[in-house]
C-alpha cells in the first residue's frame, strides 16, 4: 500500500532540512503542474508500506495571496494525503502555530515536528509538549532537532499512526465570535446544498475572509450570499471578517501556550545576535558579503583545476584511444562514423564533462553558505542598496539564485508582490552570471591568467552586477517611474553548522541535472554542431572537411564581422557564440570541436594496465593539489592587498606555472590574445541567456517582455564587449 504524507511549514522552519533526512538520494524534483514553484517529492519504506514524502513549499498561512500558498492549500484538498507533518520553529512556535490552526480547520491527520529543539533550550524556551498536543486536540508533538536527524525515529512512528488511523484527530473548531460564527451557520445550508468537494465550515471560513481563488470557484449564488454576509459582519462590527478571523486565531494561539510554554524572564543574546552585529551591519555586512563573494570564486575557479586537467586528460587521451581502438576492430577506422564518436561525441560532451569539478565546487560554496543560514543575512546586507535602485529587498534573492542557474532565478520572482518589481527582477537576473556560463570562463582564465584565473571570474561576476545595476536604474526611471519601494520584511534562521547530508544532496541535485543536460541537450547540440561541421560547401567529402569550409563554417562567416569591433571576428568565435544560444556550456562543446580535432595526432594505444596506472596515478596528483589550492586560498587573497606577499604551498614542489594545457586551451592562445579573451567573455556573460531561460522569461513575463530583454541583452553584450576591446588597445594593453 502506498501512503502520500507531506510536510508544511513557515519558510526557514526546517522542513526541507528533515524532507532530506526522510528521504535521502531518493528524491524528484520538478514544477507543480501548471505553475512555476518547485516540487519536491522522495520515498521511503515505513513498516511495509512505500511512502511519498511531498515537500510543500514554505508558506505563513493558507491565504491566496501566493503561488505557494494556493499550491499548498489545493494540495491537501485535493490530493487528500493520508497525513501532514507540520514543521515547526520551536524557539518561534506562537508564530509558527497560525499555520498549523489553519491545517486543523481542515481537518486533516496532523502530526507536530518542533523542529531546531535544541535552539529552543538554548534560549531557555521550555515546551510543555503533552499540554500543548492536548490543546491541539490530541496532534502528536515531537521534539526534533532535523539537521542532526534527533526525533527523526519518532517522527516516522507518528506519522505512520495518524496516516492509518485517521479518525484519531477531531477537526479543531475555534470560536470565531458571535457575529462571523452567526454568519458562518448561515451558510453551511447553502455550501452543503450546493456539495462542494470542501469542508463546509473550512469554506464558509474561506469565503468571508474573501478568499478571491475560493470565490471564483463556488457556485456565483453562494459567492454572493458569502459576499453579504461579510458586509453585515463589517456593518455590525466596524471590522472586516477576514481580520476578526484572524485576531481570534491568534487570541487561540494565545490560549494555547499559556502555560504549554515558557521563556527566560529576559531573552538572552543569542550567537546568531552576537554574528549579526558584524555580518549583517550595514556597513561592514557589505565588506564581508564580497569578501565572501571574492572567496568563493577564488575556490571556484582554482581549487577544481587539477581535477578539471585530470579529467581532461582521461577523456583526450585513454577514452579516445580505446574508442579509436574498438572501432579499428570493427572496420570502421577513418569513417564518418569515428568522427562522429570521436569528435561530436567524446570532444563535445567530453568537453563540457570536463568542467564537472568546477560546478562542484560552485554548489558546494552556494550550499555551505545557504545551509549556513548566511545567505538571508546577504539577502539584509543588500536591502539599503536594492531600495537605492528602486527595488524591494526580496528581490537579491532571486539574482542569488541566477547565481546558479537563470532558470530557477526567473522563477522565484514569484515571491515578490509587486508585478513591476517581478519584471524588473527577471530582466535584471539573466545579468547574474549562472554556473553554465562558468566553464567557459574558466577554460579561457587557465589558458591566459593561470593561478589568476580567480581573479577573471571575480571581475566577470562584478561586470554583471554592475550591468544590472545601471540596467535597473535605467528602468526605474524611465519605464518604471514612480514605483514606489516596498519596506523588507524577511525571517532570518538562526546560524548553523552546514550538515553534511543537507549539502552533499544540494550538490547531487545540480550537479546530476548538469550531467542529465550533459547527456541529452548538449550531447544533441554536439551532434547537430558535428553534422554542419561535416557537410561541405566548397567542395570535399562528408565528414572529411575543413571546418572552415564547411556548412558551420559558411554560416558563421557571414555573422562574423559583426565582432570584428570586439577583436573577436573570426568565425570559430562567431559559431560557438551561435551554439551558446543553447546552452552556455555548449560554448566549450562547439570549441572542442572548432578549435582541437580529438582524433588528429593520437598517441597509439598502450596496455590497459599502463592506462589504469596512469589513470590511478593522475588522480592521486590532481587530489594532492587540490588540496594545496584550497590551502592557497588564503595567500592568494591576502596578496590582493598591496605591499603584501605570503608565500604559497608546493605540496609537489612543482616549478610555477607547469600545469599540463588541455588541447583547447592550447588552441584558444593561439586564436585569442589576453584581451580578445577578455572581451569574449564579456559578451558571453552579458548576451542572451539559454534557450530555457528565454522560455521561462515568456512563460512568466509575456512574449513582448521576453523579446525586449532578448533585445536588450544582445545590445548591452556586443557594446561591453567593444567598450572593453577598444579600451584596451587605447590603454595600450592590447
Amino acid at each position: 500500500m502506498t501512503l502520500t504524507i507531506c510536510l508544511a511549514g513557515n519558510p526557514n522552519a526546517g522542513k526541507s532540512t528533515i524532507f532530506n533526512a526522510l528521504t535521502g538520494a531518493r528524491q524528484h524534483v520538478g514544477n507543480w503542474p501548471g505553475k512555476t514553484v518547485e516540487k519536491k517529492e522522495g520515498r521511503l519504506s515505513l513498516s511495509g508500506h512505500e511512502v511519498i514524502i511531498v515537500d510543500l513549499p514554505g508558506t505563513y498561512s493558507l491565504s491566496a495571496f501566493s503561488a505557494e500558498e494556493i499550491i499548498t492549500r489545493d494540495f491537501i484538498l485535493d490530493a487528500q494525503p493520508d497525513a501532514v507533518v507540520a514543521v515547526v520553529d520551536a524557539a518561534n512556535l506562537e508564530r509558527n502555530l497560525y499555520l498549523v490552526l489553519q491545517l486543523l480547520e481542515m481537518h486533516v491527520p496532523l502530526v507536530l515536528a518542533l523542529n531546531m529543539s535544541d535552539v529552543a533550550e538554548s534560549r531557555a524556551i521550555r515546551i510543555d509538549r503533552q499540554t500543548l498536543s492536548e490543546r491541539l486536540g490530541g496532534v502528536p508533538v515531537i521534539p526534533m532537532v532535523g539537521s542532526r536527524a534527533i526525533g527523526l525515529d519518532a517522527l516516522k512512528a507518528a506519522m505512520m499512526r495518524a496516516a492509518t488511523d485517521h479518525a484519531a484527530i477531531p477537526p479543531l473548531c475555534l470560536d470565531l465570535g458571535a457575529p462571523v460564527e452567526q454568519e458562518i451557520a448561515g451558510l453551511l445550508p447553502l455550501i452543503e446544498r450546493e456539495a462542494t468537494p470542501y469542508p463546509p465550515r473550512w469554506l464558509a471560513i474561506k469565503l468571508l475572509e474573501a478568499d478571491e481563488d475560493l470565490l471564483s470557484k463556488v457556485p456565483p449564488a453562494l459567492a454572493q450570499a458569502a459576499q453579504q454576509a461579510a458586509d453585515r459582519i463589517s456593518e455590525e462590527t466596524g471590522e472586516d471578517a477576514d481580520t476578526l478571523i484572524a485576531d481570534a486565531r491568534y487570541s487561540c494561539i494565545g490560549e494555547l501556550v499559556r502555560g504549554a510554554v515558557s521563556r527566560a524572564a529576559a531573552n538572552p543574546i543569542t550567537v546568531s545576535d552576537k554574528l549579526d552585529r558584524v555580518l549583517a551591519h550595514r556597513v561592514w555586512g557589505v565588506v564581508i558579503f564580497l569578501a565572501l563573494m571574492w572567496v568563493v570564486f577564488q575556490f571556484t575557479a582554482n581549487v577544481s583545476a587539477p581535477l578539471l586537467d585530470w579529467i581532461d586528460g582521461l577523456f583526450s587521451g585513454p577514452v579516445t584511444r580505446w574508442t579509436v581502438a574498438i572501432l579499428g576492430a570493427f572496420g570502421l577506422n577513418g569513417t564518418w562514423f569515428e568522427s562522429l564518436l570521436v569528435d561530436g561525441v567524446i570532444g563535445g560532451v567530453g568537453g563540457v564533462l570536463v568542467f564537472v569539478p568546477v560546478l562542484f565546487a560552485l554548489y558546494f560554496a552556494i550550499a555551505v553558505l545557504e545551509d549556513s543560514g548566511y545567505m538571508a543575512r546577504a539577502a539584509f546586507v543588500m536591502d539599503r542598496f536594492m531600495q537605492k535602485l528602486g527595488l524591494h529587498g526580496k528581490s537579491f534573492l532571486p539574482m542569488l539564485v541566477g547565481f546558479g542557474c537563470t532558470v530557477p532565478g526567473i522563477y522565484a520572482t514569484r515571491t515578490l508582490e509587486n508585478p513591476d518589481d517581478r519584471k524588473i527582477t527577471g530582466f535584471l537576473t539573466t545579468f547574474m552570471s549562472c554556473g553554465a556560463r562558468l566553464p567557459v570562463y574558466v577554460v579561457f582564465g587557465s589558458a591566459f591568467f593561470g593561478a589568476a584565473s580567480g581573479n577573471l571570474v571575480f571581475a566577470l561576476y562584478a561586470i554583471g552586477i554592475g550591468v544590472a545595476v545601471l540596467t535597473s536604474l535605467l528602468l526605474t526611471r524611465l519605464v518604471f517611474k514612480g514605483k514606489p519601494a516596498a519596506p523588507f520584511v524577511m525571517e532570518l534562521p538562526p546560524y548553523r553548522v552546514p550538515n553534511p547530508r543537507t549539502v552533499a544532496l544540494y550538490i547531487w541535485g545540480h550537479t546530476a541535472e548538469f550531467l542529465r543536460r550533459a547527456g541529452t541537450v548538449i550531447l544533441a547540440a554536439s551532434v547537430v554542431i558535428w553534422l554542419l561541421l561535416a557537410i561541405p560547401v566548397n567542395g570535399g567529402q562528408f565528414a572529411r572537411v575543413n571546418a572552415g569550409d564547411s556548412l558551420f563554417g559558411a554560416i558563421s562567416r557571414v555573422i562574423a564581422p559583426v565582432f570584428a569591433p570586439a577583436g573577436f571576428g573570426q568565425w570559430e568565435a562567431a559559431s560557438s557564440l551561435m551554439a551558446g544560444f543553447v546552452s552556455k556550456e555548449t560554448i566549450v562543446s562547439a570549441m572542442s570541436q572548432i578549435y582541437t580535432n580529438a582524433s588528429d595526432d593520437l598517441p597509439a594505444p598502450q596496455p590497459l594496465t599502463d592506462d589504469a596506472r596512469d589513470i590511478a596515478v593522475g588522480l592521486g596528483e590532481a587530489l594532492v593539489l587540490t588540496g594545496q589550492e584550497i590551502v592557497n586560498i588564503v595567500p592568494r587573497t591576502v596578496n590582493v592587498i598591496p605591499g603584501m606577499h605570503m608565500p604559497e604551498a608546493n605540496l609537489l614542489n612543482q616549478p610555477p606555472d607547469t600545469g599540463g594545457d588541455t588541447a583547447l586551451e592550447t588552441a584558444l592562445r593561439a586564436a585569442f590574445t589576453p584581451l580578445t579573451a577578455l572581451a569574449f567573455n564579456v559578451f558571453v556573460l552579458l548576451y542572451v541567456p539559454c534557450l530555457a531561460a528565454v522560455a521561462a522569461m515568456r512563460q512568466e513575463f509575456g512574449t513582448r517582455w521576453m523579446g525586449l530583454q532578448m533585445a536588450y541583452t544582445l545590445v548591452v553584450a556586443w557594446l561591453g564587449a567593444i567598450v572593453v576591446y577598444q579600451a584596451g588597445l587605447f590603454l595600450g594593453i592590447g
